[in-house]
């Protein structure tokens, strides 16, 4: 029995929405989603908050998704602190292939 499935790496980049940033985030910094895993280059941080908020979103982006489902074409989100203008962009860079 085939116990194999893909799913999407992904790559969770900090981009400049029209307001300033008020939080900690740095324009570029990014973190990288491999299967499972949450990949963090050297010297960089990531507010707790926004990771809450993006969290939930990660796993239905790494999944093969239909052509008119609204979570393919939307891949900004907003900073959760209203008067933050950081945006959060995430781009699928790869597929892997996992066992159940």
């Amino acid at each position: 029995m085939e116990d194999t499935f893909v799913l999407y790496d992904l790559k969770v980049e900090i981009t400049k929405g029209e307001k300033p940033f008020v939080c900690g985030h740095r324009e570029g910094d990014y973190f990288l989603v491999q299967g499972e895993d949450l990949v963090f280059k050297e010297d960089t941080s990531f507010s707790m908050y926004a990771m809450a908020a993006l969290l939930p979103l990660l796993p239905a982006k790494q999944r093969p998704l239909d052509a008119n489902d609204w979570m393919l074409s939307d891949a900004e989100i907003a900073c959760p602190d209203p008067n933050c203008g950081a945006r959060f962009r995430i781009t699928r860079t790869g597929k892997r292939t996992l066992r159940h």
